[in-house]
């Protein structure tokens, strides 16, 4: 008996979850409530487990020590898999995000030097600038919806600090698009109908995707052609910038032209459509994420005035009525417990899914080859065990004590481990100096609904508007 014990052990243990339905498995009661169904997964069935959509099996890790596993400790046995590659491949293709081995570590490698911390810092005035031009349209008593207004803020930082550019006139075409994009892939009705049937669903999802590719291409062929100009862009590999080097093409630095011109050891350069899927990644990515974390901040702060008051009095003291800069950031303490405590409850990217290649045990789990993991920062964020009254907005939670208590990925909104988001630093800053060039300036009262739907797409975007009057705050 206790040899029989021994082994299963071994082997690990089948985790419990939810029976389901015939065939189609949780599929209604997922699609009923996304975000309750993970809740009660999570809080109802342990660390790790399991349940079925349309044949489909999926496990749920609901702790910090599964997770790490997954995503650190043992993260070369997990790919992004097959139900990622659906949702995202259409759009990004081959980037960053979608590719795998040693592919992938060529084009992180690639792209990395943009976001080193010295180059970041060189974002910072395009941050405070482009806020500066958005607020000054604003009128007082105007009712704006704030998160269409961070949509375009963002898509304007990432295009002109990363790509060189100015978008400007296609801010609403990428807005309506990725609108698009986002709620096609809602929920798991879409795994309903084959992939290739053209439903009317299907051919505004291509239209969107040809709209911007026609941005993205026009970016990437308008840097080629400034290249080619400049003699920096030869048909040979001696003209570009090789894989080793520091810094981008000679006289140019933006990502774009960077990707242009770059090399690999045998001298060769990207296509023009590995190019297209890298600018695609990060003008989405870098975009959309922020942009949700500044609208999450946003609405938080208008509910919770002792909060606004507090981080007013902080940025007053040390801005001194000025624009700030990123030497300030260190003298915002509270400003970054504000960002900490938003991303921790309204993370914009609320889960992670990763396919096993082979057979592993987590925690004590078997976790068969090809199944599909999920690990969601919605609901280890809002772990009681791990945070005091969860649900609530307290930024002061986060002293440096409380930090260190915290499990490593018991906190984890920009992922971990060799995948962790490559614009993490950029996103945080760029949300910092926004909310402390914004709030100085004016006071945002919440007109919506006190609540906020969420839908249950690759990020947690608003279901509609998030309504809020503006007003300038005097003298």
């Amino acid at each position: 008996m206790s040899d029989q014990t021994s082994a299963s052990r071994g082997r690990g243990a089948t985790p419990a979850g939810p029976r389901g339905l015939p065939l189609v498995g949780s599929l209604l009661a997922y699609e009923r409530d996304p975000y309750g169904f993970i809740t009660r997964l999570a809080r109802e069935h342990g660390d790790v487990a399991r349940f079925e959509i349309l044949g489909n099996e999926l496990y749920q890790l609901n702790s910090p020590e599964a997770i790490e596993h997954v995503l650190v400790t043992n993260n070369g046995n997990y790919v992004k898999g097959e139900l990622f590659q659906r949702a995202l491949g259409p759009v990004t293709g081959n980037g960053i995000l979608n590719s795998e081995g040693e592919f992938w570590r060529r084009q992180r490698h690639r792209i990395e030097p943009a976001f080193h911390p010295d180059r970041i810092e060189e974002y910072a005035e395009t941050m405070v600038e482009r806020t500066r031009a958005t607020t000054e349209r604003w009128t007082d008593g105007a009712v704006l919806d704030v998160h269409e207004q961070t949509m375009g803020l963002t898509l304007g930082i990432v295009a002109e600090a990363l790509f060189g550019t100015d978008v400007g006139r296609d801010v609403a075409t990428v807005g309506r698009a990725l609108e698009t994009v986002m709620t096609f892939q809602e929920g798991h009705t879409a795994e309903l109908i084959p992939f290739e049937l053209p439903t009317p669903a299907r051919r505004r999802f291509e239209a969107a995707i040809d709209d911007l590719d026609r941005v993205v291409y026009g970016i990437v062929d308008e840097r080629r052609r400034a290249l080619r100009e400049a003699g920096e862009l030869g048909d040979g590999g001696s003209a570009g910038a090789t894989d080793d080097d520091a810094t981008g093409p000679t006289g140019r630095d933006d990502v774009v032209s960077w990707l242009l011109a770059a090399t690999d050891g045998s001298g060769e350069r990207m296509s023009r459509r590995q190019v297209r899927d890298e600018v695609m990644t990060l003008l989405l990515a870098g975009h959309e994420t922020t942009a949700l974390a500044l609208t999450f901040t946003c609405w938080l702060l208008a509910q919770h005035t002792a909060v606004e008051e507090r981080l007013l009095e902080e940025l007053a003291d040390v801005l001194e009525g000025r624009d700030p800069e990123i030497g300030d950031l260190d003298d915002l303490p509270y400003l970054e417990q504000v960002v900490t405590e938003s991303l921790r409850l309204y993370p914009p990217v609320p889960g992670i899914i990763r396919e096993a290649v082979a057979d592993d045990v987590v925690t004590g789990y078997r976790v068969p080859a090809g199944t599909t993991v999920s690990m969601n920062q919605w609901t280890v964020h809002r772990d009681p065990r791990y945070y005091d009254d969860p649900l609530a907005f307290r930024p002061g939670r986060w002293t440096d004590e409380f930090r260190r208590s915290l499990p490593p990925l018991a906190y984890f909104p920009f992922s971990a481990g060799p995948r962790r988001c490559i614009g993490d630093r950029f996103a945080l800053l760029e949300a910092k100096l926004v909310l402390a060039t914004l709030l100085p300036r004016f006071h945002l009262e919440l007109v919506s609904p006190a609540s906020l739907d969420l839908l249950d797409t690759i990020t947690a975007r608003p279901s509609g508007p998030v309504e809020m009057r503006v007003h300038e705050r005097g003298g």
